[in-house]
């Protein structure tokens, strides 16, 4: 990467997430500045960064004046759907780099248009029922259903029912989560999850990881959450044979040319259907499992961007592949909502030498509220690891499943249970095949 030292990067938003940017930066060298309407309490990245501010991200007018008063080289957006298109417009009326237009970010926060280009272009998606068709009647419905705000994110606002008295309820509840007021009503199909992950640079599309999500219904009467995604793939080899040409020349169509895209799927008989799509930093932050195996660190390529317009110097062709050649797994540790009184082993974790990096989501004395109970606000932890074999990968999560303890301040243990390790053979079978087929 070209030596950004003493460049002057804005960071719109500063959630506790947020810190992984301000980390990276300042370890490039780069002067790091946070900005949103919200206190330090709501916003903790203003503590880490070299200065804050309290204008609000959906502030254009104020925010361009802030980038010409305080010098700024460059601006990004972290974790979520709801600035970006304040970002592209930023940047287009400051004369910044932006990876992506507010129309192309308009496009993939909504769910339904998403959809549509998808059917397009042959990327298989679930089926799913217009609202009105339920609410009056029009015809017969095959529960269960999955009900969610179109333009959410978070696994917020996200409902499952049975009959349509709970409809009407998941109904309403999805329309207070969504700013467009627009509701997507899907089937629930029942089956594995993949996630798959892009990265894009001037204009070439790259499929960089592609992992199993493993879900758990550990609580009553909401959607299972994540608490694990391991690497590669079983299905890796189908998607790239039926579904990833496809998903190329939907990108390309639309304009995309740089940036980082993650896209949800569900299995069905074998084939991935997508279910959700962010053209962003993803929450996951697998991004640290790529550069342990693949050498390159898409969130760098994201600030590199930001200041000068270019992911990188060099083109990642030869080294950007989805398979890796160690296991790998990013795996998420749900609480109970409470107040967290200690979390103990984190320093423990760290210190295990399969483990990448441990990230915390949430603190001590902070609380997890029953609102919070059902989305991905309830992660504490993030542990990333890779491994040679499976035992070996097996071994490490069990023992960090020993050493993490969260106490709430009643005394009572807090963590969900969490990744089953018998639930890794499908990775391995995966992996040895992979070392003979190599794309």
């Amino acid at each position: 990467m070209k030596n950004l030292k003493g460049k002057r990067l804005l960071i719109l938003g500063g959630p506790r997430i947020s810190l992984e940017i301000i980390k990276k930066a300042q370890s490039m060298g780069i002067y790091t500045m946070v900005t949103d309407w919200y206190s330090e309490e709501r916003s903790p990245a203003k503590k880490a960064a070299n200065k804050a501010f309290m204008t609000s991200t959906a502030d254009i007018e104020a925010i361009v004046e802030l980038i010409k008063e305080e010098k700024v080289d460059g601006v990004i957006t972290g974790f979520t759907d709801s600035t970006l298109p304040y970002y592209a417009q930023i940047c287009q009326e400051a004369g910044l780099p932006s990876y992506g237009t507010k129309e192309q970010f308009e496009l993939f926060t909504n769910k339904r248009r998403y959809k549509k280009l998808c059917r397009k272009f042959g990327v298989p998606v679930i089926d799913d029922y217009q609202p009105d068709f339920i609410l009056n009647d029009k015809g017969p419905v095959e529960y269960p259903l999955l009900v969610k705000p179109a333009d959410g994110s978070g696994a917020n606002g996200i409902s499952i029912c049975n009959n349509k008295k709970e409809f009407i309820a998941a109904y309403e509840k999805a329309l207070d989560f969504s700013e467009s007021k627009e509701v997507i009503v899907e089937r629930f199909i029942y089956g594995k999850e993949v996630t798959v992950f892009y990265t894009l640079q001037d204009g070439e599309v790259y499929l960089t990881a592609m992992g199993n999500r493993h879900v758990k219904d550990n609580q009553e009467d909401v959607i299972a959450l994540p608490v694990a995604y391991t690497f590669p793939s079983i299905y890796l080899k189908k998607y790239r044979e039926t579904v990833e040409p496809r998903v190329k020349k939907m990108f390309q169509s639309v304009g995309m040319k740089n940036g980082m895209v993650f896209m949800q799927c569900l299995v069905k008989d074998g084939e991935c259907m997508v279910y959700d799509i962010g053209y962003r930093l993803t929450g996951s932050l697998e991004y640290k499992l790529i550069e342990a195996t693949c050498d390159f660190n898409p969130l760098e390529m994201m600030i590199n961007f930001a200041l000068t317009g270019k992911m990188a110097e060099k083109s990642i062709k030869e080294i950007a592949t989805p398979h890796w050649d160690k296991y790998a797994c990013n795996v998420s540790f749900l609480v109970k909502p409470g107040i967290i009184d200690k979390i103990h082993g984190l320093t423990k974790i760290k210190q295990i030498p399969e483990v990448v990096d441990a990230v915390l989501a949430r603190v001590e004395g902070e609380e997890i509220p029953k609102s919070a109970k059902g989305t991905l606000r309830q992660i504490v932890l993030r542990v990333f690891a890779t491994a040679s074999t499976q035992k070996e990968l097996e071994d490490t999560l069990n023992n960090i499943y020993h050493t993490l303890k969260v106490v709430s301040s009643n005394g009572e243990e807090m963590l969900l249970d969490g990744f089953d390790t018998d639930e890794l053979g499908g990775a391995v079978t995966c992996l040895k095949k992979i070392q003979v087929l190599q794309y």
